[in-house]
């Protein structure tokens, strides 16, 4: 019985330990204006409860739970020159507005992530579209580049994320000076 009792605390300890090492720009205590406070219970996007200093790392790891489906993912350079030349945090701004729309969950959601550097720095701050195929992501808006994006105003980026939501063609509906030009090698 003690050794059941032992295996049980192992592997308790062990859990924690994972869920603990688990480390990406929404694990961080740094990361988000807005982490949990002591006392305070608050859900993550997929119904979690996060734990207290974080902005979404979840209580109860699950190593098996799938990961919330996405429509569109904006990769946002947030490394050492583009992250400059942004607001503070352009990624934590755009996912406010994403929520304003109300395409933070369901079916057209849009996802922002922050990235390192894309060797792209003269078109600063960059942002790369990708559309999830595998689901009901427009192929045709995959792999776009916009340029400049922390000149971008809060109107501009609701119109690109209602024109994302509603499989419109972002090179047919904007203007062609946002996007960074691709050489392409056949």
């Amino acid at each position: 019985m003690q050794l059941i009792d032992s295996l049980k605390i192992m592997i308790a300890n062990w859990e924690n330990i994972m869920a603990s090492s688990l480390t990406n720009s929404h694990a961080s205590s740094q990361y988000g204006s807005n982490p949990v406070k002591k006392g305070e219970v608050r859900l993550n996007e997929m119904g979690s409860e996060i734990v207290e200093g974080y902005t979404c790392k979840p209580k109860d790891y699950d190593a098996n739970r799938p990961i919330m489906h996405y429509k569109t993912l904006l990769l946002i350079c947030d490394d050492e020159r583009c992250g400059k030349a942004g607001k503070n945090s352009t990624a934590e701004h755009l996912r406010e507005l994403i929520k304003e729309e109300g395409l933070n969950k369901g079916e057209n959601r849009i996802k922002v992530s922050r990235t390192g550097c894309y060797g792209a720095c003269r078109f600063r701050q960059v942002c790369q579209v990708v559309e999830n195929t595998q689901a009901n992501g427009n192929a045709h808006n995959n792999a776009l580049w916009l340029r400049h994006i922390h000149k971008f105003s809060d109107a501009q980026w609701k119109n690109i994320f209602q024109l994302l939501s509603n499989d419109k063609l972002l090179v047919d509906e904007l203007e062609s000076d946002i996007f960074i030009p691709m050489k392409v090698f056949k």
